[in-house]
């Protein structure tokens, strides 16, 4: 037997199709021991002769759960591109096997047919997705057909899979709303009430900043308005997210309903010519992938997924779907503040300037979004006419369908921890510093508290000392002793060793 490809990667090659790459790519060699290697974080893994599973469709559909993992998108292509007596005869001949039954369950989820076979009438009850290995709801549905339970994320229209990779599973083992509680709990209160103006401001313009967007003062108003709304009411509706477009982008661009048009991300780099780094899904699937996010929010609040994993599937795959014309990144990333306030990863009277963090972090956040949009692009076949509108030409549907969005959880658990740990604590030693300092100047003399703002923001702007166009403009009135002084104050205050 010479060396050959196993699982979803002899599928794919036997049966001529394409699809997103899995994370995990088996081969079986004719000789040799059990090895893997990283490549790119997809992992190629080689095992010994004793672990070819056969030459059939249904034999390398079992290797495939078994070692591969759960791609809902290379098995429904692997299910169109198979005859299916092949798929039948292979569960009749295990009928209670666990992979098989998984096998059945997932053929008549995602192809919404039934295989002519009998229900199951004995036997234990198997999880769709195993726990130690995926993020699932914790009392799933029974299908009593397949005697298996129904613990995915999502439905039939949006269904993502995350992997309980070992960087999330470590993520995950802080507790991340204690770390906050423990933060805010050495500052006053009143400091903390005056840091959620800061916090709202700041998360605005970092949102609007990543898109290279200068909104007007109503613009930023407005999105300040939802940021204070979004411990409050859960936005994830079709008629709210409207509501949230119409608000944030320039009243020239509000749209009533979904885009009706087929839109991508594009640069232009010279005349005439552009490059494509993301292609959204055709208009015509849009509806349904929307409703399906929406149906897969209300499945995992009521489902017990944590905040952070619930977040990520929400929001990256709101703007995977790029539902209106304009605003989509800011809705996703108002999504994150939605999600983790009314799951409760956030306390009560603070909010996460998660947006700053991915503005300071922009080759993460790129690569969170390329993880999923750089193979894509290789898939979606496309022409672009002389005015740039775009016809996609092939079926891409379930590629937006079933993401595997572990890359994107991963990257939100890890701009959420910096949030605490950085942003957060940076905003706050900020304002407790300024009144240490305020309180200091204030002492020497007593100005309005207007000019001790802009002294202080003079001095930090220019390493502590002001400028002399700067004194000249606003503070001929003082000495050179109390200048002096003054001067001191502000870098007592802000550049001390805590």
């Amino acid at each position: 037997m010479d060396d050959r490809l196993a699982g979803y990667a002899f599928l794919l090659e036997k049966l001529k199709i394409s699809g997103m790459p899995n994370w995990h790519t088996s081969f079986v060699l004719s000789s040799g021991t059990h090895r893997s290697q990283v490549q790119e974080g997809l992992i190629e893994e080689v095992y010994p002769a004793t672990y070819w599973p056969g030459d059939k469709v249904g034999d390398h559909l079992e290797f495939a759960l078994k070692y591969d993992g759960v791609n809902l998108s290379l098995l429904k292509q692997i299910f169109e591109a198979s005859p299916q007596v092949e798929i039948t005869n292979y569960i009749k001949s295990k009928p209670t096997g666990k992979y098989a039954r998984r096998v059945w369950f997932y053929y008549e989820f995602i192809m919404e047919t039934q295989l002519p076979i009998e229900n199951i009438t004995q036997g234990n009850y198997v999880e769709a997705l195993d726990p130690k290995h995926y993020y699932t709801m914790k009392t799933g549905k029974k299908s009593k057909r397949h005697r298996i339970v129904d613990n995915l994320l999502g439905d039939k229209k949006f269904c993502p899979i995350v992997r309980k990779t070992e960087p999330l599973q470590m993520m995950e083992s802080v507790n991340l709303r204690k770390k906050c509680e423990s933060l805010v709990a050495s500052y006053p209160a009143e400091l903390l009430h005056r840091a959620l103006t800061y916090l709202y401001k700041k998360e605005t313009k970092s949102s609007f900043e990543i898109e290279h967007v200068k909104p007007n003062a109503s613009r930023v108003e407005r999105f300040i308005s939802l940021l204070e709304l979004a411990e409050k009411e859960d936005f994830c509706r079709k008629d709210l997210l409207i509501d949230i477009q119409n608000r944030i982008v320039d009243l020239r661009f509000m749209d009533s309903d979904y885009r009706m048009n087929q839109n991508y991300v594009g640069q232009i780099v010279s005349y005439q010519n552009e490059v494509i780094h993301f292609i959204c899904p055709k208009p015509e699937d849009l509806l349904d992938l929307m409703e399906g996010i929406i149906k897969t929010h209300k499945r995992m609040k009521e489902g017990g997924v944590g905040p952070v994993i619930h977040a990520a599937v929400i929001a990256y795959g709101f703007v995977f779907m790029h539902p209106f014309e304009d605003g989509n990144g800011r809705i996703h990333r108002f999504l994150i503040h939605n999600i983790l306030s009314t799951q409760g990863l956030v306390p009560p009277g603070l909010m996460f300037p998660v947006s700053a963090t991915m503005l300071k972090n922009p080759l993460d956040y790129d690569a969170s979004l390329e993880a999923f949009s750089k193979p894509l692009l290789q898939l979606v076949e496309y022409r672009l006419d002389e005015t740039g509108e775009m016809t996609v030409e092939n079926d891409t549907a379930c590629w937006y369908q079933y993401i595997d969005m572990t890359a994107q959880a991963e990257a939100l658990y890890g701009f959420v921890s910096k949030t605490i740990e950085e942003e957060l604590v940076e905003e706050l030693n900020f304002l407790a510093n300024y009144d240490k300092t305020k309180k200091e100047i204030q002492d020497i003399i007593d100005m309005p508290d207007r000019l001790i703002d802009l002294f202080i923001q003079f001095c930090l702007q220019n390493n502590g000392k002001l400028s002399d166009r700067k004194k000249s403009s606003h503070f001929e009135f003082l000495t050179d002793e109390e200048l002096s002084t003054l001067e001191q104050a502000v870098q007592n205050g802000y550049n001390r060793k805590d």
